[in-house]
């Protein structure tokens, strides 16, 4: 078994096993080769995972939550997941690995199926916890990571690549570099302000320059994927009952908790980088469902 092969490599030959073996139509090889790609690139991007032994069932299901956030149908999802099911039962079926993470992945019901978020009262008691983390660089960098997620809901890989040139302290605010590559402005607390001021200190102290990057783990290098994603999702453990851990939990949370108090669907689509409403509006289930509790309490034929 050659468990260190990448994973690139694994997916053409079983396009070519499907291809030239099973016979399957160029349009349908082209279907599974696709879906294949958009998942290799999720974890390079998201994971910093480039080879097969790597891969969790957990990152597997983070890849679904973030298609069922950008508005991928349920059709389409129900296709991905079958073409990972078969690429598994080629790699087990040639020896390229022993088991599979499939198994512990099951077909959702994706009409009913909306983003994990994290309660509003476990914000407030994840923001008590940040506060008593260990003033050492890991520490830091845990509450950097969960205060930008959950205060402006930018994307992992947004947050990864953001530079100390698209800050504003000043004006309370930093401009993010989206998808497509296009730009958005999103505003600060005055708590993330001071925040990211002592780190920038803190980091000036510690560190030589490193091409301008915000966040640097303890050696002074660039943030990768998986570091970022392992610190969030040990916080929340610890201080919510979330089952889904990861940096999109947060964005989610901060989708919803924006809604659930009143902010308008178009202003949440900008701050999320939205293309179109459909991606935003999956987020207002939560909050129908809060409005109808309120009118059940509150109207006089609830």
């Amino acid at each position: 078994m050659s468990t260190s092969v990448s994973i690139a490599l694994l997916a053409d030959k079983f396009s070519s096993y499907l291809k030239f073996e099973k016979r399957y139509s160029p349009n349908t090889v082209l279907a599974y080769h696709r879906d294949l790609a958009d998942w290799q690139g999720y974890l390079q991007e998201q994971m910093g995972v480039g080879s097969l032994e790597e891969v969790k069932p957990v990152m597997i299901r983070s890849w679904l939550a973030s298609l069922k956030e950008q508005g991928v149908t349920a059709r389409s999802l129900i296709r991905k997941i079958s073409s990972l099911k078969s690429f598994y039962k080629y790699l087990l079926k040639t020896g390229q690995t022993t088991s599979s993470p499939m198994a512990q992945v099951t077909t959702p019901k994706m009409g009913s199926r909306l983003p994990a978020f994290i309660k509003e009262e476990e914000a407030l008691q994840l923001g008590q916890l940040l506060a008593a983390t260990a003033e050492d660089w890991k520490g830091m960098n845990t509450r950097m990571l969960v205060s930008l997620f959950y205060t402006t809901g930018m994307r992992l890989s947004e947050l990864i690549q953001l530079r100390e040139s698209q800050i504003d302290l000043p004006r309370a605010q930093l401009k993010v570099l989206g998808k497509g590559k296009k730009e958005r402005i999103l505003p600060l607390t005055v708590d993330m302000v001071q925040l990211i001021g002592e780190y920038i200190q803190k980091k000036r102290g510690l560190f030589e320059s490193r091409e301008d990057l915000l966040l640097l783990t303890e050696k002074g290098n660039k943030l990768y994927p998986r570091y970022a994603w392992a610190l969030v999702n040990k916080i929340l453990g610890e201080a919510t009952t979330v089952q889904q851990k990861s940096p999109h939990v947060l964005r989610h949370s901060f989708a919803t908790h924006l809604l659930n108090n009143g902010a308008d669907l178009n202003a949440v689509k900008e701050l999320l980088g939205h293309s179109s409403l459909a991606a935003t509006q999956v987020y207002t289930h939560n909050t129908i469902d809060k409005l109808r509790a309120v009118h059940r309490k509150a109207h006089p034929k609830g």
